[in-house]
C-alpha cells in the first residue's frame, strides 16, 4: 500500500483559501498513492469556544470541503480520508470522511474519545470503529484523542490493518521528555505490521500549540516525516505481507 499524509494549518476563518490550498496539497499527495490522509479539521482549525463558535464552519458530511477534495480522489484513483467539524441536526461531531477511489463518500468516522479542547461543542462518536478494504490491504481510521483509548488500540490488535489513517491535531507537550513518535511508536506496538499514517497540523491556535511532525510510522520505524513548522506532503510505501 502506498501511502501519503498531508501537514497543513488552515487560515482561521477563511474556509474558501483552506480549501483553495487543501486542494493543491491533496493534489500532490494523491500521485502515485493508494491512501492520502489530511488533518483532523482540516479546514476549519480547531479550537472553538463553544457550539455557537464553531456552527458557521460545520459541515454535512458532504458539505463544501468534501465537494473539493472527492473529485481529486476520482480522479487519481485514490481512498482519501480528512478530518472536518459535522453538523448533524442540532449534533455536531468532529468526523472525518472517508471518499472511495471513485470520489463518493463511503462513510462518515465520529471521534469517539473526546480532547478537553472538544468538549465545549462536540458530542462523542457514535459509530464505532471502521474497517476498509481496498486491494492493497486493509485501513482503519482514528481521530488523534483516540490514539490515547486502550479500547481502540485493541481493536487495532484484532483487526489486522495494513495501516490507520490518523487525522490529528497533536498537541506540542511542553514537557519535552516526551516525543511524540515515541509515543505513538509505544501506542501502536502490540500491532508492530500496522502503520500510523499521522496527518497533523502546526503552530499557535488560540492558547494551543501543535507540534506538527506528521509522521508515516511501522512498527517503530518512521518512514517519513514532517517537520515541526510548514505545509508539506509525505509519503512511504508499506510492505506487504504475506
Amino acid at each position: 500500500m502506498r501511502v501519503a499524509a498531508v501537514q497543513f494549518k488552515p487560515p482561521k476563518g477563511e474556509g474558501d483559501e483552506a480549501r483553495r490550498r487543501l486542494q493543491a496539497l491533496a493534489r500532490r499527495a494523491a500521485q502515485g498513492a493508494d491512501l492520502v490522509v489530511l488533518p483532523e479539521m482540516a479546514a476549519t482549525g480547531y479550537v472553538f469556544d463553544g457550539p455557537d463558535a464553531i456552527r458557521p464552519v460545520a459541515e454535512d458530511p458532504e458539505g463544501p470541503t468534501f465537494q473539493a477534495l472527492a473529485p481529486i480522489a476520482r480522479e487519481a484513483g485514490v481512498w482519501m480520508v480528512g478530518g472536518f467539524p459535522e453538523r448533524a441536526g442540532a449534533r455536531l461531531y468532529n468526523s472525518a470522511w472517508i471518499i472511495d477511489p471513485t470520489g463518493a463518500l463511503v462513510a462518515v468516522y465520529r471521534k469517539m474519545l473526546l480532547f478537553e479542547a472538544d468538549l465545549p461543542w462536540a458530542t462523542p462518536g457514535d459509530t464505532g470503529y471502521m474497517r476498509f478494504e481496498t486491494p492493497q490491504g486493509a485501513f482503519g481510521v482514528g481521530i488523534c484523542m483516540d490514539l490515547n483509548d486502550d479500547a481502540f488500540v485493541d481493536w487495532i490488535v484484532r483487526s489486522d490493518l495494513a495501516a490507520i489513517a490518523f487525522p490529528t491535531n497533536w498537541l506540542l507537550q511542553s514537557d519535552e521528555r516526551i516525543d511524540v513518535w515515541r509515543y505513538w511508536a509505544w501506542r501502536m506496538s502490540e500491532a508492530p505490521r500496522t502503520a500510523l499514517v499521522a496527518a497533523n497540523t502546526y503552530g499557535p491556535e488560540a492558547d494551543i500549540a501543535f507540534c506538527g511532525r506528521s509522521a508515516i510510522m511501522r512498527d517503530w520505524t518512521v518512514m517519513a516525516h514532517a517537520p515541526e513548522v510548514g505545509d508539506g506532503v509525505i509519503r512511504a510505501t508499506l510492505p506487504r505481507e504475506g
